[in-house]
């Protein structure tokens, strides 16, 4: 995240440190109901998880020693170590996420984005949606099930009822935007929290001190001394304590690292250590009370406000994992590698909060078949834990590739990095692979469901993309229609839209053999993903020039991030035609970009901004704003490309419509061909703008297999 414009002008050290650590805290503060809200729920769940099936054999102190420190050491290692200490670190412009280390290396390691993008991308994206389904029905039926506990009239379906309309809910309010659902979650994790503290401090003191000497890895080694094979089956209840711990490094870009370790070690981690101990000391008093195990302990008095806010905990939780699902659907949507749906932004000034109403009713809908389905949160945490597991592996080895490429250290560093977590999460992997009769395979059928309608997408939109390109115009077929195109040219811009970067589409012959008139101005563009999260505006736009000057056709290539929101409206038009003005004027002073008299199809493009070239050759710009209801103009301004972009981000609600209009600067020295084109440009731009689209499609031959159609 950009600094504060007061962190850039202070010269006073201390109030310079005091503004950022003030900055960072508030940042922590709304990390709590974004990013921990699925960590913070594990206590729930991890304890009846892990003392399930076999090892109800080993139902003793020692064995629930032994257990806390499992728990204690993973805990330390990969959330605390790994994460916070060392892959926060790895952002990519202040970004996180798998995405993020992928395309770090794509950029900085020149791997090949294709056809290795696609699969990366598929692998990433797949155990990420099964968060999305598995992470409400496991946190909402958890808390839940404490009614079991007290009120001993509601059945079993009774409260699985209820957590069935706790998820609809929870799912009807998504296309309310995350900014008015989620006002309260900060607050609502911070009490969770305390009151988790307390409870376990009270048990610890209550039930038996001694439990402080689990921390020691020895309890560990008699642990698995006495349960041998059972307690290694048991790792896949383990390892729920540190299910959302990838949420620290995936929301990153909302936050900075520093807020998110402070969040983390000062609140979160002595929290939960202090709770998954304290349970441990109740449970190593009270045997029988291992199902509902967070329940049981907590005292009579507060049983009520403590059920309540694990309720609110656990749908704070399970929203931050559906946002969470929005962004991967909408990243892999826009590297093309998913299916279009329909995405909706619910903010008009944090681009970043959307919403997918396809995905949110499949994912409501695939939920409520987990949760109806399995009715047990053992198998429901089976699932989430392989699936959270594979998620962390991936990341161990892109982090060990980042280490080498992007932060130039040795590769005996890197592989002690790799095989040292490597090892601790392939332990844990291995048991949650145990489970996949018992409900492990959940995830894994989600997953390959998943990538396969990724992977018919993109070899649909592939092999569309390789006809288009097989299919161009050829240069001499343009060129000898000449200037008019053979038809009559009539005021006004076309865009049109192609896939291809380079060379003429198949589409447009037909458009100039079929309609009568053509505008005077063409321009082609072409959209375009990169592997980065953002673009920025000065470097949004790559122009250059299809035929000679007298034709009047253009191309552009318009690039966006993986994150950034692309949005064809006025703004959109108006930086583009100036854009097109600036690479008109940088030919005639720039000899590297003049035209010849035969230009190619690929020739020279240039990126355009107001940097690029002397800002007295831009044009001019008169933008009249009407404000309110009042028809009259309330301001009217010469603006450069750069206020352009400038004023077009900043969210007036008041404003509503904008004219924005082009002049030729009062320049004696320009090239009198310069100023013509640029008349045409303008004159076009006043005529009006058209936006044409057309593509081919893609259809199975008669001939093809049965697995190809």
């Amino acid at each position: 995240m950009e600094p504060e414009s007061g962190l850039r002008s202070s010269s006073n050290p201390s109030q310079l440190s005091w503004v950022n650590l003030s900055r960072n805290l508030i940042l922590a503060y709304q990390s709590f109901g974004i990013v921990y809200g699925d960590l913070s729920t594990s206590p729930l769940y991890v304890y009846s998880s892990t003392f399930i099936g076999k090892l109800q054999n080993h139902q003793n102190e020692e064995a629930i020693f032994g257990a806390f420190s499992l728990i204690f050491w993973t805990f330390t290692l990969i959330p605390l170590i790994k994460y916070v200490f060392i892959v926060l670190s790895a952002d990519d412009n202040g970004e996180g996420g798998t995405f993020a280390l992928y395309s770090l290396l794509c950029r900085h390691a020149k791997f090949s984005l294709l056809p290795n993008q696609q699969a990366a991308d598929e692998e990433l994206s797949a155990y990420k949606y099964g968060d999305g389904v598995l992470t409400p029905a496991m946190s909402v039926l958890s808390s839940v099930s404490g009614l079991e506990v007290y009120e001993s009239k509601l059945t079993k379906g009774e409260v699985l009822l209820l957590a069935c309309v706790i998820l609809v809910g929870l799912f009807a309010l998504q296309h309310c935007g995350t900014r008015r659902v989620a006002f309260m979650f900060a607050p609502i994790v911070i009490i969770w929290l305390v009151s988790i503290f307390s409870i376990g401090l009270y048990n610890i003191i209550y039930w038996n001190p001694k439990i402080v000497r689990a921390i020691s890895p020895y309890y560990i080694i008699k642990f698995f001394g006495q349960t041998g094979k059972d307690g290694w089956i048991s790792l896949g209840g383990i390892l729920l304590s540190i299910t959302g711990t990838e949420a620290m490094f995936a929301d990153l870009g909302h936050f900075t690292a520093t807020s998110i370790r402070i969040a983390f070690a000062f609140v979160i981690y002595p929290c939960l250590v202090v709770q998954y101990m304290g349970q441990a000391a109740f449970l190593s008093r009270n045997l029988n009370s291992i199902e509902h195990s967070f329940y049981n302990s907590i005292p009579e008095p507060v049983f009520w406000p403590v059920f309540a806010i694990a309720t609110l905990a656990a749908i704070v939780g399970s929203q931050a994992v559906i946002t969470a699902t929005f962004s991967i659907v909408k990243q892999c949507n826009a590297l093309g590698c998913f299916p279009r749906v329909k995405v909706v932004h619910t903010s008009k000034r944090i681009y970043g909060q959307i919403y997918i109403p396809e995905i949110n009713w499949i994912l409501m809908v695939l939920t409520l078949a987990v949760t109806l389905g399995f009715q047990d949160t053992t198998l429901i945490g089976n699932a989430y834990g392989l699936a959270c597991m594979s998620v962390m592996i991936i990341t161990t080895f892109l982090m060990s590739l980042v280490i080498i490429f992007i932060w130039q250290k040795s590769i005996l560093l890197a592989a002690s990095f790799l095989l040292f977590f490597w090892f601790i999460e392939g332990f844990y992997l291995s048991a949650a692979l145990m489970k996949v009769p018992q409900g492990g395979w959940a995830p894994i059928v989600l997953s390959v469901i998943f990538m396969l309608v990724m992977y018919i997408w993109h070899y649909g939109t592939r092999r569309k993309y390789n006809f288009d390109l097989h299919n161009k115009v050829s240069l001499k077929w343009l060129l000898g229609l000449g200037p008019s195109l053979g038809i009559v040219r009539v005021p006004g811009i076309g865009l049109i839209y192609s896939e291809l970067a380079t060379g003429v589409p198949a589409i447009f012959s037909h458009f100039v053999t079929n309609l009568p008139a053509f505008h005077k101005v063409l321009v082609f563009v072409c959209v375009k993903s990169v592997p980065v999260p953002y673009v920025s505006p000065e470097e949004r736009f790559l122009i250059g020039r299809v035929c000679p000057r007298p034709y009047r056709m253009y191309r552009c290539i318009v690039r966006y991030g993986y994150k950034d929101i692309q949005r064809d409206d006025g703004d959109f038009e108006n930086m583009l035609i100036q854009s097109i003005a600036e690479f008109i004027q940088m030919e005639a002073v720039e000899p590297q970009f003049s035209s010849s008299e035969s230009p190619s199809l690929d020739g020279r493009m240039a990126v355009m901004s107001t940097r690029s070239i002397q800002s007295s050759l831009s044009l001019i710009v008169t933008e009249e704003d009407i404000v309110g209801f009042d028809d009259s103009i309330q301001s009217s301004k010469s603006l450069t490309l750069q206020s352009l972009r400038s004023a077009y981000d900043d969210d007036n609600p008041q404003i509503r419509r904008r004219q924005v209009r082009f002049m030729l600067p009062q320049n004696p020295s320009m090239d009198p061909s310069v100023r013509e084109e640029l008349m045409d440009l303008i004159q076009a731009k006043e005529a009006g703008v058209a936006y044409i689209m057309g593509h081919s499609y893609v259809k199975a031959r008669r001939t093809s297999s049965f697995l190809r159609r």
